[in-house]
């Protein structure tokens, strides 16, 4: 593990393999670049994987306010240019991962190869904004402990806890978050709109969803997937954290998705 400043923020990053191109996996909202280490020794081909802790984040430095997707896509292209990572590039992401993953290549098409959406956090109902910010402020007046029930309850199933000790392993490392960070994040998300961006990309493009995912079900990511031309959309039998829930199978996904776009 090692650190980066970009933009007055430290970054704890890791980077691993080897190879022209390099894979940049983006870990979800709460979660920290761990949230990979179970996809990462299933993945194929030869390439640098690129996994950071996101602004708030982790071992990175802690958020308050609002967050900016703009400067957590602007991360990801600062932490690439440190690291000399200058040839192709696919962005990976979960959640909030994947809307920054979309973000980075909207906003710098230039460097992105290949992007890759596991249930991308793409917007908020504008009728639902004002229970986001009443979240926001809970968790913030609460910790973690507060609102760990009832999030988890929807994110991690019972039905995807028959790993007991994987599950116990993750809800301790979610209970680590920074609160006014989470509820930063919480807040960017009352106001995003990713739509207009998301349907403008012209890059290869998965979208996956998974089938027991409550906060973004497949009848919310098809949809999404659609409005790119040439997108690949994929429902797997899987929840809101994918990465940890299911590792098996995103790495298929990703496996295939990487040898259709060469990387």
């Amino acid at each position: 593990m090692n650190w980066i400043e970009t933009d007055g923020v430290g970054l704890r990053y890791e980077l691993t393999g080897s190879g022209a191109g390099t894979l940049v996996l983006i870990h979800e909202m709460g979660g920290t670049l761990e949230g990979w280490d179970l996809v990462l020794p299933l993945l194929q081909g030869s390439r640098a994987v690129l996994r950071y802790d996101t602004r708030g984040a982790g071992l990175s430095t802690k958020l308050r306010g609002t967050a900016s997707l703009d400067a957590m896509a602007d991360d990801v292209v600062a932490l690439l240019d440190a690291l000399g990572r200058n040839d192709w590039v696919t962005v990976a992401g979960g959640a909030v991962g994947g809307a920054i993953a979309l973000h980075v290549a909207g906003r710098h098409p230039g460097r992105v190869r290949a992007v890759a959406a596991l249930g991308p956090a793409t917007g908020i109902p504008e009728e639902r904004r004002p229970a986001i910010h009443a979240h926001a402020d809970r968790v913030e007046r609460e910790g973690m402990i507060g609102v760990a029930d009832d999030e988890l309850a929807r994110s991690y199933p019972q039905s995807l806890r028959s790993d007991a000790a994987r599950y116990r392993r993750f809800r301790a490392r979610w209970l680590a978050n920074d609160p006014g960070s989470y509820a930063a994040i919480y807040r960017m998300l009352s106001g995003l709109d990713m739509a207009a961006e998301i349907a403008a990309l012209r890059l290869p493009t998965l979208f996956l969803a998974g089938t027991q995912d409550p906060l973004r079900p497949p009848a919310l990511i098809e949809p999404l997937s659609r409005t790119v031309a040439g997108s690949r959309f994929e429902a797997i039998e899987t929840g809101h954290f994918m990465a940890t829930q299911t590792p098996e199978r995103v790495a298929a996904s990703l496996n295939g998705f990487l040898a259709a776009t060469g990387g």
